[in-house]
């Protein structure tokens, strides 16, 4: 008979709470969800903040959250997931149509974390890569996921905290206006970046879903300034739309 070893098993139970809930948590809820004694959970979740699979949010530092370990594992999955495989085929065939740099996102707690691109042939690139991570509000990949979450679920990921981080001039910096800027995105199905990430850069994107029809990742085509005019915008707006569309489908979303 294979052997059990009840602490690994216990470790993973603590990692896997995470999965229907992204809000970071205290040792004494993990203790209680779990049942198990908070000495025994202060040891594991020690342990697990050790070797990376857990770090403390620095606002609340009584709480945690997944670490850098866990996405540096699922990023090698990734790589096998019909999401990122599909992705990135579509992705060549919007490059190859606009010549212009596509990406693909998910959303980890407050931040886009980017697991596909596809550069375009141009001279001026982007220098985000995959696997960078960058302030939701602040991207049109971002908003777009975001857009997915009720207004509830938005006031719990920011803990109700008006003052967002501020990346450029254009940047959302208030949760009000997110707020505002999410229910816009809701109602044309597009989320758009006019230099609030990047001012040299502005972006498009279309919201992918999985076989549940729940936003699984955002697609965006990023284009520098100089070679975005609003009719090039209006072209690039059906180009992702499709795309991201053609992407849902192929993982089971009947749109």
């Amino acid at each position: 008979m294979t052997r059990i070893t009840p602490s690994v098993t216990r470790a993973l139970r603590i990692l896997e709470l995470f999965l229907n809930d992204q809000n970071p948590l205290a040792v004494p809820t993990i203790s209680e969800r779990l049942g198990l004694p908070r000495t025994t959970t202060h040891e594991l979740v020690n342990t697990l903040i050790d070797s990376g699979y857990l770090r403390r949010d620095s606002r609340q530092t009584n709480k945690v959250f997944l670490g850098p370990s866990v996405f540096e594992l699922g990023n090698v999955y990734a790589s096998k997931l019909d999401l990122i495989a599909e992705g990135l085929r579509i992705a060549k065939e919007i490059v190859a149509e606009c010549d212009e740099t596509v990406q693909m996102a998910i959303l980890d707690g407050t931040d886009a974390v980017f697991v596909a691109k596809v550069e375009c042939s141009k001279m001026v690139r982007l220098v985000s890569g995959v696997g960078s991570r960058v302030p939701a509000h602040c991207t049109a990949v971002g908003k777009m996921l975001l857009s997915s979450l009720p207004e509830l679920g938005i006031n719990d990921l920011y803990n109700e905290q008006d003052s967002l981080e501020k990346m450029t001039e254009n940047s959302i910096t208030s949760l009000s206006q997110l707020k505002h800027e999410l229910a816009a995105i809701r109602k044309r199905g597009l989320s758009y970046d006019d230099c609030e990430s990047n001012t040299d850069v502005r972006c498009v994107s279309a919201p992918i879903y999985n076989h549940t029809g729940k936003m699984a990742a955002a697609m965006s085509i990023s284009v520098p300034i100089s070679r975005m005019s609003l009719s090039r915008q209006d072209e690039l707006s059906v180009i992702i739309r499709k795309g991201a569309e053609e992407v849902s489908k192929n993982l089971g979303c009947n749109l």
